[in-house]
């Protein structure tokens, strides 16, 4: 199955990039926005995936959603990092997991700007390009850390600028990308040391998430402990030397 859903992720991206200019829609909260890429993207991974396994789940970043089940469930975002797209900042990805028992079993991550496509299977190792990927051993203090900025919630926004100016201060050095996918490829592939947010959905985080502990990382979901799928929720994804000190941080902040 994942060299089907790589295809099909292919695909996708060829169809993110035609859209280049896709007409911008006002969501719900502050600097939200839909295109009309992200719809088109989002229906066509429904109906190639589905076709793939008839009796899973789709749950999905541009629709409403039923609470997560134990179901197989495809768990999407056609485009994640929607504002990159719109500013053609060359930073956006299709991400695509596979759940059971509300845990991440398959996950594809694909960035057609630069035709990498990372992918994991549980248990099976973590791949950029077909090619063994792992997290970094550099010391904390050499950290590279990036983070989103939870910008459609003000009092997270604050937490977490004041969390990385503490990483500054503390580590190496700061980035902030502007998509969630993305940046946990970052970590899972060493090039970055530690990603943060303090407001995730599952569509944002399931494949990145499996992709990290395959490669030997740390995932770990803010305040409820193990992973966690369900709904909205801070997490760190870091590398093992960085497991103690960027916890600390995110704790006291």
């Amino acid at each position: 199955m994942l060299t089907q859903i790589t295809g099909i992720a292919r695909q996708a991206g060829s169809m993110m990039l035609q859209y280049r200019d896709a007409a911008i829609h006002q969501k719900e909260g502050h600097y939200n926005f839909v295109t009309d890429a992200d719809v088109a993207v989002q229906q066509f991974l429904k109906k190639e995936l589905m076709s793939l396994l008839p009796s899973a789940r789709f749950f999905a970043e541009e629709q409403e959603n039923e609470p997560l089940t134990g179901d197989p469930t495809f768990v999407v975002d056609p485009i994640d990092g929607t504002l990159n797209f719109m500013r053609h900042r060359n930073a956006s990805a299709i991400s695509i997991a596979l759940l059971r028992e509300k845990r991440p079993v398959l996950g594809v991550i694909y960035n057609p700007y630069a035709g990498e496509m990372f992918t994991a299977q549980a248990g099976q190792g973590a791949f950029l390009n077909g090619k063994p990927i792992f997290a970094s051993t550099l010391p904390f203090e050499s950290a590279m850390v990036s983070f989103g900025t939870s910008p459609y919630d003000q009092e997270l926004a604050r937490r977490t600028m004041a969390a990385a100016a503490e990483f500054l201060l503390q580590a190496g050095d700061l980035r902030r990308c502007g998509s969630a996918a993305l940046d946990l490829c970052d970590v899972a592939c060493g090039r970055s040391d530690v990603f943060f947010e303090l407001k995730l959905r599952p569509w944002d985080v399931a494949a990145g998430a499996l992709l990290v502990q395959e490669a030997g990382g740390c995932y770990i979901s803010l305040g409820r402990g193990a992973p966690y799928f369900d709904g909205p929720c801070g997490i760190l994804a870091c590398s093992v030397p960085c497991r103690e000190k960027a916890l600390r941080i995110l704790e006291e902040n």
